[in-house]
């Protein structure tokens, strides 16, 4: 793994996550509370997320965390989530866009549903594409930060039985790789984490062929520190954008 030499100071720093009350970003959120920074948690799941955000913040003894429901396919809720940050810790320099369902992988012989069929993209791909452009806003505000988005191995290489799912992480890396121009535009980076499965509640609704192979490949899961890793070396590699 690539090693930092200029050390990053999360003291002061303000993260927002989505998909944050739990797995990846729930121990995300963990992690960077750790070094130092406050985060602000946006999820569909209320209960979840407010569970999440009491547990840091009685950990830590203070106010390092909150919660909003949000539902990244809407301008308006992920507006809301970054003015939270703004009026509740400063601003905001970090942003982890996380959120994703596995829901509707492979539609192809469904019913013709415009709604079912547009749901994982709006989700993995739309949330990801609305997410930025509401961060960079912000981002901008503070003299401008870093965007590390959720993607997948599977953004890189395709299996069969997972094809919409496929297709929606495949966007985000070609997403992603559109912004070489970004730091000399608003001194924001962004970069993609993209994981084989790991032991979550999502890898159970993946179709057990599919699993099957990919863990005969690749002898996943892939264990949650390397990902956390991951999130965190594209966060302080100032190098690396677009990645």
């Amino acid at each position: 793994m690539t090693v930092i030499n200029e050390i990053y100071n999360y003291e002061n720093k303000v993260a927002v996550i989505t998909g944050g009350s739990r797995n990846i970003g729930k121990n995300v959120a963990n992690a960077l509370i750790e070094k130092g920074a406050k985060v602000i948690i946006g999820d569909i799941l209320d209960r979840e997320g407010q569970k999440t955000v009491e547990e840091f913040n009685s950990r830590v003894g203070k106010h390092v965390a909150s919660f909003l429901h949000t539902d990244v396919t809407k301008y308006k809720d992920l507006m809301e989530l970054f003015q939270l940050a703004e009026n509740t810790f400063g601003g905001v320099d970090i942003v982890f866009l996380n959120a994703g369902i596995t829901l509707d992988h492979d539609i192809l012989l469904d019913p013709l549903d415009d709604e079912q069929d547009e749901k994982i993209m709006n989700v993995n791909t739309m949330g990801i594409i609305k997410g930025t452009k509401v961060a960079v806003r912000h981002l901008n505000k503070r003299g401008g930060g870093v965007i590390v988005a959720t993607s997948s191995a599977l953004g890189l290489e395709a299996y069969s039985y997972t094809s919409m799912y496929n297709a929606s992480k495949h966007a985000v890396v070609g997403w992603i790789k559109s912004f070489e121009h970004l730091p000399s535009v608003c001194n924001v980076r962004i970069n993609a984490v993209c994981p084989y499965a790991v032991e979550t509640d999502f890898l159970k609704q993946f179709p057990k062929p599919m699993v099957r192979l990919t863990q005969s490949i690749n002898s996943i899961p892939v264990d949650m520190d390397t990902v956390i890793k991951a999130v965190i070396l594209l966060i302080e590699d100032k190098k690396r954008n677009g990645n």
